[in-house]
């Protein structure tokens, strides 16, 4: 019974410290927030975390997407969301991608993080979401959303 206990207690411990997050941004609408993007992945990693998405912080994304038809990214892209324990998305930069993803991540009960700098115009849909186990957080500066997404991932709403 106490090693049930205990590996139940390892097991919790090691879901909260090595997740899988499927981080979000933009890729087609623009990259000009593709330094903040690689510091929030950067930091995830250093974490301890999975990031099957880790490559969408990659400078050079555009060349790596191009090669891979809509489908097979779609179908892709579902199933890592599906498969998440948490999303996590930069979402400055308007996209039709993040918002598609941030609402699948929402039906299927996920926890989602939502970091956008200070001053950019940011969807009310974005901003405004009740679902309880959502935020959405402005910051100054890439520090800053690193601050807050650990946070968010340390003290996931609803569980």
């Amino acid at each position: 019974m106490v090693q049930e206990v205990r590996q139940a207690t390892l097991t919790l411990f090691q879901r909260k410290v090595n997740m899988n997050i499927y981080f979000s941004c933009s890729i087609s609408a623009g990259r000009n927030d593709q330094p903040v993007y690689l510091s929030l992945v950067d930091a995830l990693l250093q974490d301890g975390h999975i990031v099957p998405t880790a490559h969408f912080s990659d400078a050079n994304i555009l060349a790596l997407e191009t090669v891979m038809t809509a489908d097979v990214v779609f179908q892709r892209d579902v199933n890592w969301v599906k498969g998440c324990d948490a999303l996590v998305a930069e979402v400055s930069t308007p996209s039709h991608g993040v918002g598609y993803e941030i609402a699948l991540a929402e039906s299927l009960g996920k926890p989602i993080f939502c970091c956008y700098a200070n001053g950019k115009r940011v969807s009310k849909m974005v901003l405004g979401n009740p679902y309880p186990r959502y935020r959405a957080i402005g910051y100054q500066s890439s520090e800053e959303a690193v601050r807050h997404m650990r946070e968010f991932l340390k003290n996931i709403p609803g569980e």
